[in-house]
Order: structure tokens, then sequence, then C-alpha cells
């Protein structure tokens, strides 16, 4: 019998946040697309947004790493950014 480690379940969006080092540019955040600043001080830069699944995570450290932007911390965090789900019309 497996363990509750060796599961598998349904990995469903959640919002993230990013904090990096330094300050980005408009470039660099346009290259974390869906991300936005949600503040910036004592010189790290703190970016919240929505991740649908583990492959689109997956994709944007590995943007950080090419980029060479120093990763502080990634964070699951309550609702601040509306899902692409939530902003969708209703059916109707």
């Amino acid at each position: 019998m497996a363990g509750p480690c060796l599961k598998r379940g349904i990995v469903t969006g959640s919002n993230y946040e990013i904090v990096v080092r330094g300050r980005l540019t408009p470039t660099l955040l346009t290259a974390i697309d869906g991300f936005e600043v949600s503040r910036c001080e004592n010189g790290v830069t703190h970016l919240v947004g929505w991740v649908p699944d583990q492959a689109r995570l997956h994709s944007l450290l590995t943007v950080l790493r090419d980029l060479n932007i120093e990763l502080k911390s990634i964070a699951e965090v309550e609702s601040q950014v509306d899902s692409p789900v939530d902003n969708a019309p209703p059916h109707g």
C-alpha cells in the first residue's frame, strides 16, 4: 500500500508571492508574465501572481534563473490577485 507521500492528486492553481533580490526593470517584469509588483522594500521586490499548475511554476523559476535574478523566497498566498477563472464572465 502506498504511503501518503506517494498518492497523486490534482494540482490546482494558486496565487504565489515570489520575492527576489533588487528591483526589476519594466523589461524584466514583462518576462515574468502574469505577475505584478506588490511592493519593493529593503532591497527586495515582492511579485504576486496566479500560477495555474506546477509546470508554470517551474517555468517561472527557470526564467528567473536564466535572467540571473536572485530568488529569496516563494510561497503560496491567499488570493491577492484574482485568478483568470475569477475574472471570467458568468456563463448563462
